[in-house]
């Protein structure tokens, strides 16, 4: 079976060692109530809501599903009283604006909460994940009349919120789009088209669904900027704010998936559905990022929540399985085998998944003090620095958190050998589950492409600039200290590597138009990697600042030492692999195919 404890001491090392989050974040305007207290206490409370109510529903909603009738839909037994528990709590509404009853906390905080909530059960967390980009999306271009209307109720979490966007001729070229919404001439519009991969689309969780969907209007001019934003709701609400008469919209039929069953993906019809413009015509798109980039966020923490699960349960089952003998002899003379902790593909294994893990752990949690900075520091330089340094890792942390992810439960699924393969241990279900992660909220390539041809190119280079700036400051903080020589040394080499790999791509795309779409992935990746030894070098420098005898610090340590041995030189082989060019792999003729 998986079993899963929330990593508590993990996180809080993560927010009050290595960052010192709580003294950041409450000098900013705005966040003066997420004290060390305040956030230690609401970890403390979703962990007991993970590990009691969420975790033991995730196996059996797997294997239940969601069924659909008459065009309603049925989450699996458990799953709406668990989320009426999870919406009373407030957890909707942690970070939203008290103005409409949220709680005005970080997202620093909310991300560690998301990864909780992701880890013991995948399926639930996305049905209320996804209503947190709606609510972000209303804030930001809601009109004040539908911000009173919508906002009180989706942070409440009696209603939730949608994405419409994917088409089934369009996925990620949302140019190609054909969905219509033609004026009413009372300040509506009749939408109509039908959208698939609609996740949350219809259960029964909630009174009400606030769909947010892509259309065109009838003056649209082709291509991505004739797309416009509209507010679509299952229910049109009532004076008193109750759900009233039923919308045009329905579910004409449920995805039958390979993993993430509990949670429903629809093929969404609007028949004339009526619906209100959000933010500006033609400038939907735009709209739908303010939503789409908290989403991937997100997502990359949901790809690190199944690694989280995989890890403790392999180790969990390494030390208990016994199988063979050590090779330096019997560790366990005792019993007729050792535990198969003991060999070293096991525990290759294990290293490999907790030092990608918990720098992946850090490294969201510094992107999110960034987004937090971002949204309210009081200095404009500061709020655009930090802005940068979001719009550069988020990329990194959707495809690397998923990436990553699905490649650590992969690794931690075969410890468990045959019993990975059998349905009853649980294991597949987290491989089934967190591949879906490198798909949606844009695919991992399109994460690649956006870093390689867009993030690398803005104003010269000045956000990779940026963030190179930080890390050699850094650097030269720790310059000279023998103690961390396992550390700097590695992350100095791999930095350079990464900034003549990065100018290599630069002037190679200028010859060659495949350059950077054929070494995006491997780019990506070779990024990743470097920005996680950065993170390795930070979290040595406390774990070594820290004389107490604590063996967490001792394990961080070694830890880190096999993350720059064992996983930091694959940044060589990356290299090469993205300076090979496109030829290869574009020279074999279509036909031939």
């Amino acid at each position: 079976m998986t079993t899963y404890t929330a990593p508590l001491r993990d996180m809080r090392f993560v927010l009050h060692e290595l960052f010192d989050a709580p003294t950041k974040l409450t000098a900013l305007p705005g966040m003066e109530d997420a004290s060390a207290d305040v956030m230690d206490a609401v970890l403390d409370e979703c962990a007991k809501l993970c590990e009691e109510v969420l975790f033991p529903l995730n196996q059996t909603g797997d294997q239940v599903g969601c069924t659909i009738k008459d065009g309603a839909v049925t989450t699996p037994p458990g799953f709406k009283e668990a989320y009426a528990q999870y919406a009373a709590g407030g957890w909707c509404g942690l970070t939203a604006s008290p103005e409409f009853g949220g709680q005005g906390l970080p997202e620093t905080l909310d991300c560690l909460v998301a990864e909780m909530i992701g880890s013991a059960n995948l399926s639930l967390g996305l049905y209320p994940g996804l209503t947190q980009g709606t609510i972000l999306a209303l804030s930001a271009l809601g009109t004040p009349e539908q911000k009173k209307t919508y906002l009180p109720k989706l942070i409440g979490g009696t209603w939730q919120g949608t994405m419409c966007l994917t088409e089934s001729h369009a996925g990620s070229d949302l140019g190609l789009l054909r969905t219509k919404a033609v004026p009413n001439g009372d300040g509506s519009y009749s939408v109509t088209g039908t959208k698939i991969f609609i996740s949350a689309g219809e259960h029964d969780m909630v009174e009400n669904i606030v769909h947010l969907v892509l259309a065109r209007l009838p003056d649209a001019p082709e291509g991505s900027r004739g797309i416009s934003m509209f507010l679509v709701p299952k229910f049109f609400p009532k004076a008193d704010g109750s759900p009233g008469e039923r919308n045009a919209v329905a579910a004409g039929s449920i995805e039958h998936k390979m993993g993430m069953k509990a949670s429903v993906t629809c093929v969404m019809n609007f028949d004339g559905a009526k619906g209100w413009l959000v933010g500006e015509a033609h400038k939907g798109l735009a709209g739908m990022f303010v939503m789409m980039n908290k989403e991937r966020l997100f997502v990359g923490g949901q790809g690190l929540s199944q690694a989280e699960v995989a890890y403790q349960s392999a180790a969990a089952y390494a030390k208990d399985r016994l199988q063979g003998r050590a090779a330096t002899g019997p560790a366990r003379p005792d019993k007729p085998a050792d535990p198969i902790i003991v060999h070293p593909d096991i525990r290759n294994r294990l290293m490999f998944a907790r030092s990608i893990i918990e720098a992946e752990r850090a490294l969201t949690v510094w992107t999110h003090m960034n987004v937090d900075i971002a949204h309210h520091h009081a200095d404009k330089a500061a709020r655009q620095q930090a802005d940068d340094m979001v719009g550069l890792m988020t990329p990194i942390v959707k495809a690397a958190g998923t990436g990553f992810g699905s490649e650590i439960t992969n690794a931690c699924l075969q410890a468990f050998g045959g019993h990975g393969y059998i349905r009853e241990h649980g294991m597949e279900q987290l491989v089934r589950d967190v591949r879906i992660t490198e798909i949606y909220e844009g695919t991992n390539t399109i994460q690649a492409l956006d870093l390689v041809g867009r993030k690398l190119g803005i104003e010269g280079g000045r956000l990779f600039k940026g963030w190179v700036a930080r890390v050699n400051d850094d650097l030269k903080r720790v310059e000279g200290r023998n103690d961390l020589a396992d550390f700097s040394g590695p992350v100095k080499d791999a930095v350079k590597r990464l900034a003549d790999c990065t100018e290599w791509l630069n002037e190679e795309s200028k010859r060659d138009p495949n350059a950077k779409g054929a070494a995006a992935n491997e780019y990506l990746r070779l990024f990743a990697l470097t920005v996680f030894a950065w993170i390795w070098l930070l979290t040595a420098e406390k774990a070594i600042a820290n004389k107490s005898g604590d063996g967490f610090y001792a394990a961080k340590l070694d830890v880190g030492r096999y993350f720059m041995k064992r996983v930091l030189p694959q940044t060589l082989s990356l290299d090469a692999i993205v300076r090979s060019g496109s030829t290869a792999m574009m020279a074999l003729a279509e036909a031939a195919f």
